[in-house]
C-alpha cells in the first residue's frame, strides 16, 4: 500500500519502519530537513521536507492517492488538520496521533466523524494501559488480552529456581491441572514453537495461551500467584504516568510519582489530588528510601530517559522490589534492559507499531477472514493474531490434526459464543469462530495464510 506518515519523530520513525519491513511504500513529511535527511537515510523511503498542513506538500508527497494517511507529530491540532486536509484530497484512510488528556471520548468520537477520521490513537494511554494489566497479575513479564479479557496470552521467564525448568512440555498438563497451552518459547534470539517432547529450561520466556482463570490456576499450582500491586511507586510526571496513575487511583491502589520539575509536580497533583506527589530527584537513592521504595508492591519508571528508567529500575530489583516495571523506546536499549535481568519492558512506539501493523493488513486485505486483533510478543520475534473464522474458509468442521499448516503456525485457542477453549487435535473451526493464531516468521493478513 501506498502511506504516508507526517512526522518523523520518535513514533514516526518507529512506525515507519515497520510499515517498510511489512513491504509497504512509505512517504515521510517532516518541516525540519534534518530529520527528513536522517530517516531516508536510515530507511529506504522517500522523504518530503514541508509542513504537513500544506496542500503542496501534501501533494508533492501523494497524498491523493495515499492508501493510509498517518500524522503523528508532538502536536494534536496539526495531526487533526493534516488529516482533514489529506482527506480531502483523496487519501482513503487517515489516522491522527491525539494524545492530549483534555480530548475525552465523547469529543474524540465527535472530532472523528467531523474530520472523517478512520483512527486516533494515544501512545501514552495505549502504554498505561498495559503496564496496569501486568500490575493486576504481577508475576508475568507482559500480557495481551483477546475478546474482553475471555483469552489471554501471558509471557513469563523462567527463573533457575523455576518448577517449569527442565520439564516437558507435554508431561506439564498431566502435572499442573489447568487447561493451558505453551505456544511459544524464546531462547536466546531464537523464536520455538514447541512440541509435546519441547523440554523447559532456565532462562527461557515462555508464552501461555488460556482464559484468565486458567492462568490464575496454572501460576497458583507453580507458588507463582502473586496479588495485584497495590502500593506502586512511579518515577516521572509523565503523560503515561498521568493515565497510569488515574488507573491505580480508580482501582484502589496507593501511588506515589517522583518527579524533579516542581511545575510538572504541581500540575499533576492539582489533576489528581489522589495522587502523592513528591519533588525530588529519583536517581537519588536516598528519595527512593525515604519514599518507601522498600516497602512497595511495584516500581515503575516512566522517565523520558531511557538510561535512567533502566539504571533506576536495576536498582529497584536488587532491593528486591517485587515487581519493576521499565519504559524503553529505543529497541538497542531494550536487549541490554533483558540481559540485566529487567523482564517487563513498556514500549509506547512498539505499541502504536502493533496498533498500525494490525489496521493496514486489516486494510489491504479485503475479502475473508480479516484480521481482528495482532501483537507482536516475544520480545518482537513472534505475532499473536485473532481472525474471524468466515463462512468460506476452506476448512470448516475439518479437525485440526487433519489441516496442514505452515511451519511454526500454531492454534492457540478458539473463541466461540463467549467460551473460550484451548483446541486439542480433534477440535474443528466452525463459522463465527475467532481463532488465536501464533506465528513465527510469517506475516499473515487472512486466516487463510496458515495453511500450507
Amino acid at each position: 500500500m501506498n502511506i504516508i506518515v507526517v512526522g518523523c519523530g520518535k513514533i514516526g520513525r518507529a512506525v515507519i519502519s515497520a510499515l517498510v519491513n511489512e513491504g509497504h511504500d512509505v512517504v515521510a513529511i517532516d518541516k525540519n530537513q534534518e530529520k527528513v535527511e536522517e530517516v531516508t537515510n536510515q530507511i529506504d523511503i522517500m522523504g518530503v521536507c514541508g509542513s504537513g498542513t500544506d496542500c503542496d506538500t501534501l501533494l508533492d508527497a501523494g497524498a491523493g492517492k495515499a492508501d493510509v494517511f498517518l500524522a503523528t507529530t508532538a502536536s494534536d491540532e496539526l495531526n487533526m488538520l493534516s488529516c482533514f486536509i489529506a482527506k480531502n484530497l483523496g487519501a482513503k484512510n487517515t489516522v491522527a496521533r491525539i494524545r492530549d488528556r483534555a480530548y475525552s471520548e465523547n469529543n474524540l468520537n465527535f472530532l472523528s466523524q467531523q474530520l472523517k477520521l478512520r483512527m486516533s490513537f494515544n501512545p501514552e494511554k495505549l502504554a498505561a494501559h498495559d503496564i496496569y494489566n501486568v500490575l493486576k497479575l504481577p508475576t508475568v513479564a507482559h500480557i495481551e488480552t483477546f475478546s474482553t479479557r475471555r483469552f489471554e496470552i501471558v509471557e513469563l521467564v523462567l527463573r533457575e529456581d523455576s518448577p517449569l525448568a527442565g520439564v516437558r512440555i507435554m508431561d506439564l498438563r498431566k502435572k499442573y491441572h489447568a487447561n493451558f497451552l505453551i505456544c511459544a518459547v524464546l531462547r536466546g534470539e531464537e523464536v520455538i514453537i514447541p512440541g509435546g517432547d519441547f523440554g523447559l529450561e532456565s532462562g527461557d520466556r515462555i508464552a501461555i495461551t488460556a482464559a484468565p482463570t486458567e492462568i490464575i490456576k496454572l501460576l497458583r499450582h507453580l507458588k507463582l500467584a502473586k496479588k495485584q500491586a497495590k502500593n506502586v511507586m512511579i518515577l516521572g510526571a509523565s503523560r503515561t504516568a498521568y493515565y497510569l496513575t488515574k488507573l491505580l487511583l480508580a482501582s484502589g491502589s496507593n501511588v506515589t510519582v517522583i518527579d524533579k520539575d516542581p511545575d510538572v509536580c504541581n500540575k499533576f497533583s492539582e489533576a489528581l489530588p489522589g495522587a502523592n506527589v513528591i519533588l525530588g530527584d529519583g536517581a537519588q537513592q536516598e528519595i527512593l528510601h525515604e519514599e518507601g521504595l522498600n516497602t512497595v508492591d511495584a516500581f515503575i519508571s516512566l522517565t523520558g530517559i531511557d538510561e535512567e528508567n533502566i539504571l533506576l529500575s536495576y536498582y529497584a530489583q536488587s532491593q528486591e522490589v517485587p515487581k519493576v516495571i521499565t519504559k524503553v523506546n529505543r529497541d538497542e536499549f531494550i536487549s541490554l534492559a533483558n540481559r540485566l535481568g529487567l523482564d517487563t519492558i513498556i514500549s509506547p512506539r512498539r505499541a502504536i507499531s502493533d496498533l498500525m501493523l494490525r489496521y493496514t493488513r486489516a486494510t489491504e486485505n479485503t475479502v475473508g477472514s480479516n484480521i481482528e486483533t495482532l501483537y507482536k510478543i516475544m520480545e518482537e520475534h513472534a505475532e499473536a493474531l485473532k481472525f474471524k473464522v468466515s463462512p468460506d474458509f476452506k476448512y470448516l468442521n475439518v479437525p485440526l490434526k487433519d489441516i496442514n499448516f505452515k511451519k511454526n503456525i500454531l492454534i492457540a485457542g478458539i473463541l466461540r459464543n463467549r467460551k473460550a477453549m484451548v483446541p486439542t487435535g480433534d477440535d474443528v473451526f466452525m463459522e463465527g469462530d475467532k481463532a488465536i493464531v501464533i506465528s513465527a516468521g510469517h506475516k499473515l493478513r487472512d486466516l487463510q495464510d496458515i495453511i500450507a
